[in-house]
This record gives structure tokens, sequence and C-alpha cells, in this order.
């Protein structure tokens, strides 16, 4: 899952940046906050950690303004600003979670989970399609309690399929998702993965609906 990080402080981009990639996140950077607002506005994230003191623009108008424009991402703001009234101010603008700094990578971790959950219609902190579990916080998968050994992008790649199991998913939101703007997609790879995880996983689990693209565990539901 694609996650905005949205911060001008370089030590917190470079140690916020590598818990999450190490978590199986695709992690984008932004440090201006009027770039930050067009990245927000015109591209789709799993979620936006968003820092509120941004040049630019700061945070608290762009969740504004996002919030103003329809966007229903789920938004985790980072801030140095401790008291309750800019908590309140910056909730009631949007947000969905508030984290203040300074603040422990594992809590970072355990709120961008919750709040990605949430937005899928998840609320407990495992999930489960049919016989298939996914616990997001050890990122380890099981099916009929028997567990699985993934790749990084084939997991990526399963984790968002669960979340979104209410739906059928385009590939080429899949492919957004699993890699960032920088790097170059291969037209077959989301399919290559989705064969790999129908091998390991079982080949009725993950259904192609032709021309509109996957959905997981329809035949079990």
């Amino acid at each position: 899952m694609k996650i905005l990080l949205a911060e001008d402080d370089s030590r917190i981009v470079r140690d916020v940046g590598e818990t999450l990639t190490g978590a199986g996140y695709v992690v984008e950077y932004e440090s201006n906050g009027k770039e930050v607002w067009f990245l927000g506005d015109t591209n789709d994230y799993a979620a936006i950690v968003l820092d509120l003191g941004l040049p630019g623009m700061d945070g608290l108008t762009i969740l504004k303004k996002w919030r103003d424009n329809g966007c229903t991402t789920p938004i985790l703001v980072l801030t140095a600003r401790g008291t309750w009234s800019e908590r309140v101010e910056g909730i009631d603008a949007g947000a969905d979670d508030y984290l203040p700094k300074p603040f422990e990578m594992d809590e970072l971790l355990a709120r961008l989970r919750c709040i990605i959950r949430r937005s899928t219609g998840h609320g407990a902190p495992t999930i489960t399609v049919g016989g298939l579990k996914l616990d997001p916080k050890q990122m380890r998968v099981s099916v009929g309690g028997i567990p699985k050994t993934l790749t990084p992008q084939e997991y990526r790649l399963l984790s968002y399929l669960m979340h979104h199991n209410d739906r059928v998913v385009p590939q080429h939101e899949l492919a957004e998702q699993l890699q960032g703007d920088h790097e170059q997609r291969a037209s077959n790879a989301i399919g290559v993965l989705v064969g790999r995880l129908r091998r390991k996983l079982g080949k009725n689990l993950i259904e192609t609906r032709r021309g509109f693209g996957y959905i997981i565990g329809s035949a079990q539901s």
C-alpha cells in the first residue's frame, strides 16, 4: 500500500520512511505544503502522514482543503504542537488520528494500521477472508492455520486486496499501490504476482474479473 509522507524534517523523513518501508508500505515523500496538497488531491494513497508545520502551505490548511474537496483518504497528523486545543482543531478539520512529536515508531505504525483498517471497514487487528488470515502487525499470512511465506511484493498485493475485499480492484490501482512513481512498471507484473499467490494460497482465492480487475475471496463469501 502506498503512503504519502508529508514532512520537512529530514531526520524524521529518514526514520519514518525506513520504518514504513520495513513494514511493507510504498512511501512517497514531499516537504513543500503546496506540492503536498496537489499530490493528495490528485493521487490515491492508502493513507497520508501529514506534518502540520510545512512550508508553503501549513498542514491544517491542506487538511481542510482536502476534506472540502471530498478527499476521504485516512490521515495521520504529526505535529510538535502539543496543546489539546490544537489537537481538537486538527481532528475537527478532518484528521483521522493525531500523533504529537516526539513519538515512538511502533505507535506510529499501530495508529497507521488502525486508520487504514477503519477506512476499509475492518475493525479487528487481523483480517480474515474465508480460511485466509492476514496479520498486518506481524506481516504474516496463513491459510487454514498454516503459515505461508510470501515475498514483499506478494504480501503487499495480498494485503491491499484483503483490505478491499468488498470490491473488484482494478489492475492499475494495484500497480499504483505496489510501486512508487519512480519505479518502472512492467505491463504483466500484477498478473505474475497474482499467479504466484494462487500457487501458494489456492487457485480459487483471487478471482479475475476480465476487463475490471481482481477480487479476493468472492467464491468463499
